[in-house]
């Protein structure tokens, strides 16, 4: 009995040490590996920024059109008028042009954000692309498929 209970003993061994192969470390390929994560990673950040700036130039740009729109209907126009009528006309205009114009960039700017967000942030660091090909939905195919499943 005892013979037998280390017999299956050293096959069971054996198996795990077949089973489990281990690669040699190399050096040199974990440098180049590491080497070639960080320029991702530099480039990357490098990347952010640039799109981060160009968020922050397009609120730059939001004020000072506002400010360019004040100065061109109500100060130019409104108050050298002299009249409060032209001068409520001159207010509502600049109102309208404003958030108008304004809410254009803003709903660009809000489109764009989103779009870097996904394309930008979370491809880079979830999507590998290693997975399986993708076959979009269809009866017909639903059935090749249930088939070759069995279900």
């Amino acid at each position: 009995r005892g013979g037998k209970k280390e017999e299956e003993e050293k096959k069971r061994k054996s198996r795990a040490r077949r089973d489990h192969h281990v690669e040699e470390f190399d050096i040199s390929e974990a440098m180049i590996h590491q080497s070639i994560h960080t320029i991702e990673f530099v480039l990357g950040a490098i990347s952010n920024t640039a799109s981060y700036l160009r968020l922050w130039a397009l609120s730059l740009a939001h004020a000072q059109l506002s400010e360019v729109f004040w100065e061109k209907t109500v100060v130019e126009i409104g108050l050298e008028s002299g009249g409060a009528f032209m001068l409520f006309v001159c207010i509502t205009a600049w109102a309208c042009f404003t958030v108008g114009v304004l809410m254009g960039m803003e709903s660009l700017s809000a489109f764009l954000h989103a779009l870097r967000l996904h394309w930008v942030e979370f491809m880079n660091k979830f999507y590998h692309g290693d997975g399986y090909k993708f076959i979009p939905f269809s009866f017909s195919n639903l059935a090749a498929i249930l088939g070759e499943e069995g279900v």
